[in-house]
């Protein structure tokens, strides 16, 4: 990665691009620290020194803002609504026959998914920012602080107004600068301001946990933690890399004069198919139960249950149903992101076959035998990783939004490999042999 990095340096033009990434990076990261008019800013920073920043009801959207979120900034939203569009445009793809045509069109169809995803992010943000201003004025954005009532002293519509309209308008110019990123930078601009606002909340949870230590004032429960993510770090690469190699041979078709085809390829199936949205599906999921909870503050047997058993991310049936929660979701979207009988059909149209198999449904069925049997421990795999923190990791202090576990784990070297792998292509296309040697 490194090497990487240091050879795209000495390239002038891929100089400027990781030169503009790290400006509009510096941008993002300012913006993560600049309150929004309203709030009372010395109540905030109280709120958050008193209470544990990272755990509670808003932890995992909190991680994926940067820590913005709780400070109640102008990014407080963060990139969450455009990871929710996304998302939900790419499950009504399969639903919605209009914008399955508009996939299938190519690069138009996909420029007007594109625009809709926009918009989507827009109308979340809004209904996102209120749910976060109506939050942090009930005083249940800081249960346990003694200054969570205060937080926004004026309480009239116009002061909300304008606190929802800023909180929008930053989700938008984060929006923007990520496709900045993606067109003049290197690439990937969504992902990788996520990966800058998980990495950026590494330092406080690791100091964290060297002030809770107790064995030689906390550096042996520090370097253990290190230690333990480094083997988590080395372990998720190991999966994330692993793929099943579906070997595909083209006939070679006479074209007048001209043969074409009689090459051979390969359909890569990764194991861990459906990334980080299981993890993602499975939180937000669990979340609603505990959401319900605490704006009904209801004192009934079913809200002391969900307090005990569901809010608690240490309770047995938290955990179990947390696990079978993201199995459930990896085969669910491995499901509605893979169509084996679209593929089959597309490979027989163009002359291709798997050796063995015959084409159109026995090649289908062959692909759906074969996703169905690497779904399994791609799943079970995602299912440990995101419960490592809750169960290896509780004698530190640590949490469900721990940094070396579950989805900031997935994410960070997510981020990281492709990134890297869109460096090195760039490098490839600046970078060849000439014809004389």
């Amino acid at each position: 990665m490194l090497t990487a990095f240091a050879r795209a340096f000495k390239t002038p033009d891929l100089r400027k691009k990781l030169l503009f990434t790290l400006g509009i990076i510096v941008v993002y990261r300012v913006g993560t620290h600049i309150p929004i008019p309203g709030v009372d800013y010395t109540a905030v920073q109280f709120c958050i020194d008193q209470a544990n920043a990272n755990q509670g009801l808003f932890g995992l959207v909190n991680m994926f803002s940067g820590g913005a979120l709780l400070q109640i900034t102008i990014f407080a939203l963060g990139i969450m609504p455009y990871i929710t569009a996304s998302i939900i445009l790419q499950l009504l793809t399969v639903v919605i026959p209009r914008l399955e045509a508009l996939k299938k069109e190519g690069q138009a169809g996909t420029a007007k998914i594109t625009q809709y995803t926009r918009y989507l992010t827009v109308a979340l943000a809004i209904l996102q920012g209120t749910g976060l201003v109506a939050t942090a004025r009930s005083g249940s954005l800081f249960s346990n602080c003694s200054l969570a009532s205060s937080i926004v002293p004026d309480r009239s519509i116009f002061s909300t107004i304008t606190m929802v309209i800023t909180m929008t308008a930053g989700t938008a110019v984060v929006m923007w600068l990520g496709e900045l990123i993606t067109d003049r930078g290197i690439g990937n601009g969504m992902s990788i301001l996520m990966f800058i606002s998980i990495a950026a909340t590494f330092p406080s949870a690791l100091w964290a946990i060297k002030k809770q230590g107790n064995l030689a004032d906390g550096w042996i429960e520090f370097g253990t933690v290190i230690a333990v993510g480094l083997v988590m770090v080395a372990l998720v690469v190991f999966v994330e890399q692993a793929q099943r190699r579906i070997p595909v041979q083209y006939a070679k078709r006479m074209i007048g004069r001209r043969s074409y085809g009689g090459t051979s390829t390969y359909i890569p199936l990764k194991v861990n198919q459906a990334g980080v949205i299981p993890v993602i599906f499975a939180s937000s999921l669990l979340y609603i139960p505990a959401l319900i909870v605490q704006f009904s503050n209801s004192k009934a047997g079913w809200a002391t249950w969900i307090q005990q058993n569901l809010a608690d991310t240490a309770a047995p049936a938290h955990i179990t149903l947390y696990f079978f929660l993201i199995v459930f979701f990896a085969f669910f979207y491995v499901a509605i992101s893979f169509n084996p009988e679209e593929v089959a059909d597309n490979m027989k149209k163009y002359g291709g076959f798997i050796p063995g198999i015959r084409a159109g449904r026995p090649t289908a069925e062959y692909l759906s035998y074969v996703l169905n049997r690497i779904t399994w421990p791609g799943s079970l795999y995602l299912g440990l990783i995101a419960l490592v923190p809750t169960m290896a990791l509780a004698g530190f202090g640590a949490n469900q939004n721990f940094p070396f576990g579950g989805t900031s784990i997935l994410i960070i070297v997510g981020v990281g490999l492709e990134t890297v792998k869109q460096i090195e292509s760039q490098l490839q296309q600046r970078n060849y042999e000439g014809f004389l040697r």
